[in-house]
């Protein structure tokens, strides 16, 4: 069910848990600002999730409270992601849902990545 990207933070969210360590998850890559990991229900052949640390709701609080240190870092974990899986040739596709009318459904930034395959149109029609 999509959420109200203006709530306040839920430390019980499950990429919460997953950065803590209380739900195991499928990591490739980690650093100080960052994880990525793999979905559990890949929509793409390669499907990774790329999580900031901070608790940040969504990309409009991370934009809003997060240093300039988090965001540079988490673009560059994003980018980092996409190289070592081999997606920056021939494209891949950044996709992050913010609040109800996007779809959100996990109330912790997340930037989903999308390759290995042909992804048709960015909306369905």
């Amino acid at each position: 069910m999509p959420i109200d990207a203006t709530l306040p933070y839920d430390e019980q969210n499950i990429f919460a848990k997953i950065l803590r360590g209380d739900i195991p998850a499928t990591r490739v890559y980690e650093d100080e600002w960052a994880i990525a990991i793999r979905d559990i229900a890949p929509q793409a052949p390669t499907h990774i999730l790329v999580i900031p640390r901070g608790a940040y709701v969504s990309w409009d609080d991370f934009s809003t409270r997060g240093s300039e240190a988090e965001i540079a870092g988490f673009v560059r974990a994003v980018g980092a992601v996409a190289r070592a899986e081999g997606l920056v040739e021939p494209g891949y596709r950044l996709l992050a849902n913010i609040g109800a009318h996007g779809g959100q459904e996990v109330p912790h930034l997340h930037v989903h990545l999308f390759g290995g395959a042909p992804l048709g149109p960015m909306l369905a029609r």
